[in-house]
């Protein structure tokens, strides 16, 4: 549906006030039409072309009507393209038969076919095809829009300017030096960079353009509309020079200011008997203008050569400066303006390729605890204090050091192994930093390494010191730590480890065992644990000791852990269906796991979907995982205990439990682990610690079981000594499902023989 028209009284940026001559769908002019300007409309879309027609129809340009040529697809505009003649202005569509069909058409009219005069209108409903300082530095178009953006007004005044930069061409072909001349002038202002540069640019084309040495000034006027009203100065020459870079004000040259000032209101050239003010429509608020001093006054064929010059120049002057801004944010950091992490990679790269790669050293600097200073003292403060270290590092460690910024706390510091030195980066930490008055102490954390050593790309220089910088603040804060060869290995193999492991699950190479629990007494199986176990295709088993560290660093123990869980569960019900009702099936649980914001909702989804009795089910936790945040565990082990499920502490002895804490934790059953089961024979007073163990769950009123047991004379000793139950190789070794339920029916069979 066409766009509907803006009323006259309503105020808007896009200010559609136009009042059209009849709100029926236009009827294009019969082809042919003597003096129509001719506006060819290439798009998939036919509603597209019906908005565009109904919006245009019945508009005068430049008092001559329009008439609409239609193809619907680029291979149809090619063939039409051959034999049409006098098409004015394009308007095309850049994604049609394939994502960039447009864009390939557009050389096909310009390279091909040879058609320099008409003007193309790139529109686009899908931006990120062709991104529009890409196509308008790569592709000869005229203007770029994305269909939303273009209202009646907006459409009207695209195609309007089109058609007049049309016909000032046109009427100026016989001018052929002008024509080569804008030609060549834009040439020349695409090949310069930065805004500057393309500024300086724009003084040197214009004044060649008449014939005339550069002298004058280019400004940019920001935000009018809030009522900024001031010039700044981005290019300069001849008589006015001294004002680069500073706003041009009154006082400077009173005639020259309000000049200016005329043409931005009047959004227009302005000729003079002895000067010139060209204007250059940006966006976002932020136009152009420039004066120049002529020594003559212009012919009317150079006035229209300087019309269709800005506005040519008027959509580089706007891109380059976006692009310049594009350039900081994409390679500096914007609070230090030091080099972010882009542009540290880019120096890395150049680094180890040049001469001082042997001699050279890359430390990455990490503030310690600063997120706490930050959230105690307020991110405007935090913000002072980076500076304040920023300024430190560039001024203390020498102009040839490279200093940047790649996080939010995280500096760098690139140069000279002889000045990339711990001690002297560390030192710079010791005299507290002046923030508005107030002291601050900080240190820092330093994970280095020496270039000379390195063998890949900037970027794995960055990654192999953010592996030191870790290393480093696992050992201790305020020091440091060289990368080292060994380090990479151990890494790379913990990356690939994490890669096979999630193919692994996928593929269903993971599965769960069970060892059987046992009653020392009667020798009866009363449960059984889950176990995890990787069997890779080839048939090998990977420990549990490697993987299972990889699973939780990686966070892939949660999806594993909940399989784990809703298998066993499933496993129990299979036990009891088959007539071993009263059987516990006990589960691990792994700190990041436990800690996992949806356990709860994971345990009791598991027990409700496969109807597994919570009272049969036990939870193992390790004692480390119970003695950390002991005030999160006691309530999460409230509202595990609520479900219906025990809880058991695993490898209990190995840490360093309080036994006041240990009787506020909801907990069912102590196991005893197996390097103290093994001690229970090694010497005279090895069963000290199970014998401890085992005295404190029965004073505690706890159940204890024995892990690890492995001989009879082991099983003896825990008997004699009170323990009721034990699991070990002496009574079973873990096994799958199918063979648990045989070995406890030949258990049954066993019973009642």
């Amino acid at each position: 549906m066409p766009p509907s028209i803006t009323p006259l009284d309503q105020s808007k940026d896009d200010h559609d006030d136009l009042v059209f001559l009849d709100e029926h769908p236009a009827s294009t002019a019969a082809p042919g039409t003597r003096g129509a300007w001719r506006v060819m409309i290439i798009d998939d879309d036919e509603d597209v072309h019906s908005t565009t027609t109904f919006a245009l129809g019945n508009l005068d340009m430049q008092h001559r009507p329009l008439e609409f040529v239609h193809a619907y697809s680029a291979s149809q505009a090619r063939d039409m393209l051959k034999v049409e003649h006098e098409i004015a202005v394009i308007l095309l569509d850049v994604v049609m038969e394939q994502d960039d069909a447009g864009l390939h058409l557009v050389r096909y009219i310009r390279e091909t076919l040879k058609l320099a005069d008409v003007r193309i209108i790139l529109r686009t409903g899908q931006p990120g095809y062709a991104p529009e300082i890409d196509a308008i530095r790569d592709f000869d178009i005229n203007d770029y829009k994305t269909k939303s953006e273009l209202t009646r007004i907006k459409l009207f005044t695209t195609v309007t300017a089109a058609i007049r930069s049309y016909e000032q061409i046109r009427k100026i072909n016989d001018s052929r030096r002008g024509l080569s001349q804008i030609v060549h002038a834009s040439t020349e202002l695409m090949t310069l960079h930065g805004v500057h540069n393309f500024a300086t640019g724009v003084l040197t084309q214009a004044a060649e353009l008449l014939g005339q040495v550069p002298n004058g000034v280019l400004c940019v006027q920001e935000c009018p509309e809030a009522g900024c009203k001031e010039l700044h100065v981005m290019a300069s020459a001849g008589d006015y020079r001294h004002l680069l870079n500073q706003p041009l004000l009154p006082t400077d040259d009173v005639r020259v200011h309000e000049a200016m000032e005329a043409a931005l209101v009047q959004r227009r050239n302005i000729y003079g008997p002895d000067h010139v003010v060209l204007f250059f429509a940006g966006k976002a608020s932020r136009d152009f203008v420039a004066w120049m001093t002529i020594k003559r006054t212009l012919t009317e064929m150079e006035e229209r050569l300087l019309e269709v010059f800005c506005s040519n120049v008027a959509v580089g002057l706007d891109n380059v400066e976006l692009v310049s801004h594009l350039h900081n944010a994409a390679f500096y950091d914007q609070l230090s303006k030091l080099p972010n992490r882009t542009r540290l990679v880019e120096i890395l790269d150049a680094t180890l390729a040049g001469p001082g790669r042997d001699d050279a050293t890359l430390s990455l600097v990490d503030l310690d605890h600063f997120a706490e200073t930050n959230d105690a003292l307020g991110h405007q403060f935090g913000d002072l204090l980076l500076l304040a270290v920023a300024g430190r590092l560039q001024s203390h460690l020498g102009q040839q050091l490279t200093v940047a910024r790649i996080g939010g706390d995280i500096f760098c510091v690139l140069g000279d192994s002889a000045q990339v030195n711990p001690a002297m980066i560390l030192a710079l930490f010791q005299t507290p930093f002046s923030i508005d008055g107030q002291d601050v102490q900080l240190s820092a954390t330093l994970g280095l390494v020496r270039l000379g050593e390195h063998d890949g790309s900037g970027a794995d220089a960055l990654k192999d010191a953010d592996i030191a910088l870790k290393r480093a603040k696992s050992q201790q804060r305020a020091g440091h730590f060289y990368f080292s060869r060994s380090m990479g290995v151990e890494i790379r193999e913990r990356v690939r480890m994490m890669h096979a492991l999630r193919t692994a699950f996928g593929q269903n190479q993971l599965f769960v065992v069970y060892q059987p629990q046992i009653d020392l007494v009667t020798r009866r199986p009363v449960g059984a644990e889950a176990l995890l176990r990787w069997q890779t295709p080839d048939g090998k088993f990977i420990s549990p000791d490697r993987f299972i560290p990889i699973a939780e660093y990686s966070g892939i123990i949660i999806d594993l852990g909940e399989w784990v869980m809703r298998t066993a569960c499933r496993e129990l019900v299979a036990l009891r269906d088959a007539g071993h009702d009263n059987f516990m099936m006990s589960i691990n649980v792994s700190q990041v796991q436990f800690r996992h914001p949806y356990f709860l909702d994971m345990l009791r989804n598991a027990l409700e979907d496969t109807k597994a009795p919570p009272e049969f089910v036990e939870l193992e936790i390790t004692e480390s995982m119970a003695m950390e945040e002991p005030d999160m565990l006691i309530k999460m082990l409230g509202q595990i205990k609520q479900t219906g499920v025990s809880i058991a502490i695993d490898d209990f002895g190995t840490g360093f439990s309080s036994l006041s804490y240990l009787q506020r934790l909801q907990i069912d059953r102590l196991k005893i682990d197996r390097a103290f089961v093994t001690e229970i024979t090694g010497s005279a007073r090895g069963s000290s610690i199970a014998e401890m163990v085992i005295q404190l769950g029965r004073n505690l009123g706890l159940a204890v079981i024995a892990e690890g047991v492995e001989d009879e004379r082991q099983a003896g000793i825990l008997q004699n000594l009170g323990c009721p139950l034990a699991q070990g190789f002496l009574f079973a070794r873990p096994m799958t499902a199918e063979a648990l339920k045989g070995w406890l029916s030949n258990d049954a069979l066993a019973a009642s023989a």
